[in-house]
């Protein structure tokens, strides 16, 4: 399995995000990522999503989760210390999408 850190060499440059706000699909506010150390990857993650799926759909929801690579484990085995990945995992369980706005 690839490491998240690694991985993330791979994605698209998203250092000119400042945050991304998730909404539901009726538009309430349910997640903010603020672009600020320990939190970057998952801007990077995020920004590959809209730029991929322009929402986070089941199928983005599964991709990210393969991105996230060691931390996915991580989080099902400690729900709460990964939110951003406890996130996608809510997507496939509800089959819900949310909507992401990338603030630059």
């Amino acid at each position: 399995m690839q490491k998240f850190k690694d991985m993330l060499e791979t994605l698209e440059d998203a250092s000119d995000v400042k945050k991304i706000i998730i909404t539901s699909v009726s538009g309430e506010e349910v997640g903010v990522i603020e672009n600020k150390p320990g939190s970057l990857g998952s801007i990077k993650l995020y920004h590959h999503l809209f730029l991929t799926f322009g929402e986070l759909s089941i199928d983005a929801a599964l991709e990210g989760l393969d991105l996230y690579s060691e931390h996915m484990e991580d989080a099902q085995n400690s729900p709460g210390k990964h939110p951003n990945v406890d996130r996608l995992l809510d997507i496939i369980e509800t089959e819900e999408a949310l909507k992401i706005e990338i603030i630059k």
